[in-house]
């Protein structure tokens, strides 16, 4: 993970104070990339003790479309808690839905954006065709004086990438994001982790992810997202039966809390220890070894189906999250 401590110290060095949302300035940087070969390892940051159950805890969650901080809490994650209850903005949203709701963040858009469609009611092949792919009439109306029809439906996108992948492997389309500009306001949080990209190649049997993050907390956010992601690759991997390979990770506005500071220059005199290796348990089935293709386990992992393998890591450290 020296990239990690390259990319902390390109911050340290070249980054502008701004002010934000929370309060507290940050240090940042716009513009920055991380590629890391899963062959060799996984980007487990080994400077501070990587809280890996919490960052699988809220994977998990959003496989399973969760939008309360209490199901995330079930999953061993308790990140979701203040912005879930102690975030004065959220808490005064007409959006919000009592004690720990989050809105349709990352997972409801992952795995049941959605869609809608208003189409002329004189084009009976549109209509044919959108209810051909899954969308259903939910009302006839006028719109400038033409009778129009509504449609919709429920996209889960993760599950899509999973069929293409498996149908159509050399689909360069394979993506998911989270980037709702319809429902943004009715959210706890926007999402920062917005787009993922995934790249089968079927002559090597290898699979890669590119992931664009709109704006990351370098100090707590980066080693948690990478956890995630990197996580997620395995898992598709696993699903589809192709060996994960690169994960490149891109960010947009990479910054540094203030409050930070000490914490990540504590980790700057730490020397990186090698990169561990994820064991996902044999309980989810491998494609590459029983040929039978079965997308279902994208709901039916737990965060006990994740593990690290020789991961060690220097003393902890740990620094308040920004609300």
């Amino acid at each position: 993970m020296k990239q990690y401590l390259d990319l902390v110290q390109s911050i340290l060095d070249t980054g502008a104070w701004q002010e934000n949302r929370t309060g507290i300035r940050t240090l940042s940087m716009p513009g920055a990339s991380l590629r890391f070969d899963l062959q060799k390892g996984f980007p487990a940051v080994t400077t501070k003790k990587l809280a890996f159950k919490s960052a699988i805890g809220e994977l998990v969650g959003f496989m399973r479309a969760s939008r309360s901080a209490a199901e995330f809490r079930e999953l061993g994650c308790k990140v979701w808690d203040q912005n879930a209850n102690e975030n004065a903005q959220w808490l005064a949203n007409p959006y919000r839905e009592g004690p720990d709701d989050l809105g349709p963040v990352y997972g409801v858009q992952w795995r049941q954006w959605p869609a809608y469609k208003m189409l002329d009611a004189n084009r009976p092949a549109q209509i044919e065709d959108a209810l051909s792919r899954g969308y259903a009439k939910v009302a006839e109306l006028e719109e400038g004086g033409q009778p129009k029809v509504l449609l919709y439906k429920a996209v889960d996108q993760l599950r899509q990438c999973l069929d293409t992948i498996h149908e159509r492997p050399g689909d360069r389309r394979i993506l998911f994001h989270g980037w709702n500009w319809a429902q943004i306001e009715e959210m706890a949080l926007p999402p920062c982790h917005l787009l993922y990209q995934f790249l089968p190649n079927a002559t090597t049997r290898e699979i890669s992810l590119c992931l664009y993050i709109r704006s990351n907390d370098v100090g707590l956010g980066t080693p948690f997202n990478l956890t995630e992601g990197a996580a997620l690759l395995h898992l598709v991997g696993r699903l589809t039966g192709y060996t994960p390979r690169w994960f490149t990770y891109f960010i947009g506005d990479a910054h540094i809390y203030e409050n930070h500071l000490p914490m990540l220059r504590e980790q700057l005199t730490r020397e990186p220890y090698e990169a561990p290796q994820l064991v996902l348990s044999d309980r989810i089935p491998d494609y590459a070894v029983t040929g039978k293709y079965e997308p279902e386990w994208l709901e039916k992992v737990e965060p006990g189906d994740f593990s690290l393998s020789g991961y060690t890591h220097h003393a902890p450290l740990t620094a308040a999250m920004a609300v």
